[in-house]
């Protein structure tokens, strides 16, 4: 009986697999936890890159003094795009408009291109358009702009049945450079 009674007080003091039982415990939190840093981490790198492909489709069509053609802006289109690899390019909407600005911030779709996404019609607003072109983007009224708008469709490869797909956005003006609108071969423009 009394080595019954010491058996058990030396397995009640063991701290032995004390750390095996905790790790056990914490291994399931510490794996979400990995799990979504990586997501969150190729989120992130996405995003930036959502940003730059908007730059990127809004420079390049900035420095064409003459008209362009259908060719040339799906070309411009699918270049921009291609700045989110590695990433796959199937989730992406890339568009490009050139709007005129008044004195009232009024904005007027002069031309506009998509690719994987039907652009504005020309005539038209650009309905609920946010964030408005900055206030000091011209000089002179009416004025021109370029509108970069890229939009990427990410879904996560761990929590993607928590979040869903997600959806990174992001519109770029930019003033045109070396004339004072880019000119469409189809589209007739006054400027």
């Amino acid at each position: 009986m009394a080595r019954r009674g010491r058996t058990v007080r030396q397995f009640l003091a063991s701290t032995r697999g004390v750390a095996a039982i905790e790790f056990g415990y914490m291994f399931p939190v510490l794996l979400i936890m990995l799990l979504a840093s990586i997501d969150m981490g190729r989120a992130l790198a996405i995003a930036m890159k959502v940003r730059y492909a908007a730059y990127s489709v809004d420079a390049m069509a900035n420095q064409y003094i003459l008209p362009i053609d259908d060719t040339t802006m799906q070309t411009i289109l699918g270049a921009s795009a291609q700045v989110l690899a590695p990433y796959p390019a199937g989730p992406v909407t890339v568009k490009l408009s050139q709007l005129t600005l008044d004195a009232q911030g009024n904005n007027t779709v002069v031309w506009s291109d998509g690719l994987n996404v039907t652009g504005y019609t020309p005539g038209n607003s650009v309905p609920n358009l946010s964030p408005a072109p900055p206030s000091n983007a011209c000089q002179t009224y009416p004025c021109y702009v370029l509108l970069g708008e890229v939009t990427y469709t990410y879904t996560p490869m761990f929590g993607n049945f928590i979040t869903g797909p997600i959806n990174l956005s992001d519109k770029l003006y930019i003033t045109p450079r070396s004339v004072v609108c880019i000119q469409r071969n189809n589209v007739p423009t006054t400027c």
